[in-house]
């Protein structure tokens, strides 16, 4: 895997440390931005290669993530270090299901947000009515609810072959989920996703006919906006990282 740029202002830190940071600092950003669901949804990351992931134990908010707070859970959903007050069966589903069938993804992000869920009860899905939109234009896949995922061979599976190689979904009746290679990269595709989806009940709310680019204009939007930089991600948390240490670094301990 190509090396990916991160922003530490200390003193060099080990990667497994450095990925318990950066995955607490979503955490806490996410909760600023009002996505987060009182202990319900998650985000997970795992050191590239490795068979185990984080993910916050469940029971926290969102706020009240740490680095050192964050469980590590093997791909199965055994808790290897940490503790919470209840077993995560939904959690360990989601993402351990889609670790084991994507080594490429390091980080995923599963949301409950007001705007998410409504275009996830869209029957006309996400359509290509925003700059924001275009991100996932012909690149979002789609999971039919089947209630809370608590089964690993069933609904696991189901879950992570629906994704196939996309780094987006739409969870129907249910939210969002992005992926990507490092936390940054998930980040930004939960923040473009829901810009989306805010923009889309926006509009359709107005009572006017949307427009809709054609095709073509479409697709080479979405190329455009994936190759504009070559660490996708990395500017925009970069400056969220900087933020978050003037405001509260705790996130860090």
């Amino acid at each position: 895997m190509k090396s990916k740029a991160s922003f530490f202002p200390s003193k060099k830190i080990s990667y497994e440390k450095q990925t318990r940071i950066e995955l607490a600092a979503a955490y806490r950003i996410l909760a600023e931005k009002q996505m987060d669901d009182l202990t319900y949804t998650h985000l997970s990351a795992r050191l590239p290669g490795s068979d185990f992931y984080f993910i916050y134990p469940f029971g926290l908010l969102f706020e009240e993530v740490t680095a050192s707070s964050l469980l590590k859970v093997s791909l199965d959903g055994d808790i290897l270090e940490g503790s919470e007050s209840q077993y995560n069966q939904t959690g360990y589903v989601i993402h351990g299901s889609i670790y084991k069938s994507r080594p490429d993804i390091n980080a995923v992000f599963h949301l409950h947000t007001t705007a998410g869920v409504s275009v996830a009860a869209m029957e006309c899905g996400l359509l290509p009515l925003s700059q924001f939109s275009f991100h996932f234009y012909n690149r979002l896949s789609y999971h039919s609810y089947d209630s809370l995922a608590l089964n690993y061979l069933r609904q696991g599976m189901n879950l992570a072959d629906d994704l196939g190689q996309k780094k987006a979904m739409i969870l129907r009746n249910h939210g969002t989920l992005t992926c990507g290679e490092t936390v940054q990269e998930a980040f930004l595709y939960a923040h473009f996703l829901e810009q989306a989806c805010k923009v889309q009940c926006a509009a359709l709310s107005g009572g006017q006919k949307v427009l809709i680019p054609s095709h073509e204009v479409c697709e080479k939007a979405a190329r455009d906006l994936r190759e504009f930089e070559p660490d996708f991600g990395i500017r925009d948390w970069t400056a969220l990282l900087r933020k978050l240490e003037r405001t509260d670094p705790s996130y860090k301990d």
